[in-house]
C-alpha cells in the first residue's frame, strides 16, 4: 500500500475584503509518496492560496491538512515553522538566492537553520545534492555568478538539503526559456523515479502538466478532475 505524504480533507478558505468571499471549496485529495503532481488552471482559480495552505503557510482555513499522516496545527507558527523547514522543500518561479554568498552556502542554509546535523555534515550533504543536479562544480561561485538556468538548479538543491516528504513548486519554470524549463522537469523526473521523492507542482505550462504522473485541476476554487 502506498504511503500517503499529503492529504487536504474538505479544506475551505475565505477571503474578507470587504465581503466574505469563498476562494477555496471543499478541496480533497491524497498525494503518494514517490507521486509528481501538477496544479493546475487559469490564474485566479486558487491554485496558489491552495499551496499556500498546503505549505503551511496559510492556516486560516477550515478543513485539515496531512503531511506524512500527521494533522497540521493552525495556531502554533514554531511548530509549522519546524515542520516546513524539516517536512517541505520549496522551489518557487524566481530563485531567491542570496547574492552575498556562494552556491554551496546558499544550499546549506535551511540545513543549518534545521540544526540536525554539524556544519561539516549540512556541507557534505549540500555537496551531494549539488552533485546530484549536476553543478558540484559551481559550488563556489557567488550566487550571481551562475546562469538563470543553475539558480533554478541551486535552488532545487537547496529544497532537497533537508531530505524533505514532499517539494511544492511555485511555477518553477515561469521565467524560464523552453531550454531550461525541460532541463527543471527532467530533474524534478528524475528524482521522482531515482529517489522516490514526492513533487506538487503548480505551473501553467500544459506540456509540463501532461508530462507528470497526475495533473489535478482547479476552477473557481474547486478541483474539477
Amino acid at each position: 500500500m502506498s504511503q500517503t505524504i499529503l492529504e487536504a480533507k474538505n479544506i475551505t478558505k475565505h477571503f474578507v475584503d470587504p465581503v466574505r468571499v469563498k476562494v477555496l471549496s471543499d478541496i480533497n485529495f491524497k498525494i503518494n509518496k514517490g507521486e509528481f503532481v501538477s496544479l493546475t488552471g487559469r490564474s485566479g482559480c486558487g491554485k496558489s492560496t491552495l499551496l499556500y495552505v498546503l505549505s503551511t503557510m496559510d492556516t486560516d482555513y477550515e478543513g485539515d491538512l496531512l503531511i506524512d499522516q500527521e494533522l497540521m496545527p493552525k495556531s502554533n507558527e514554531s511548530v509549522l515553522a519546524k515542520i516546513r523547514n524539516e517536512k517541505i522543500g520549496f522551489v518557487f518561479q524566481f530563485h531567491y538566492l542570496l547574492n552575498e554568498f556562494n552556491v554551496l552556502e546558499n544550499v546549506m542554509l535551511p540545513g543549518l537553520k534545521l540544526n540536525k546535523y554539524s556544519k561539516a555534515e549540512v556541507e557534505q550533504r549540500a555537496m551531494e545534492k549539488l552533485n546530484i543536479l549536476g553543478i558540484g562544480h559551481l559550488a563556489l561561485k557567488k550566487a550571481n555568478h551562475v546562469s538563470g538556468g543553475e539558480k533554478q538548479r541551486v535552488a532545487i538543491a537547496r529544497a532537497l538539503i533537508n531530505d524533505p516528504h514532499i517539494i511544492m513548486g511555485d511555477e518553477p519554470t515561469g521565467n524560464l526559456d523552453k531550454k531550461n524549463s525541460d532541463m527543471v522537469f527532467d530533474i524534478f523526473s528524475q528524482l521522482a523515479a531515482d529517489y522516490n521523492q514526492t513533487l506538487l507542482i503548480v505551473t501553467h505550462d500544459p506540456s509540463f502538466a501532461e508530462r507528470t504522473h497526475r495533473i489535478i485541476k482547479m476552477e473557481d476554487g474547486k478541483i474539477i478532475n
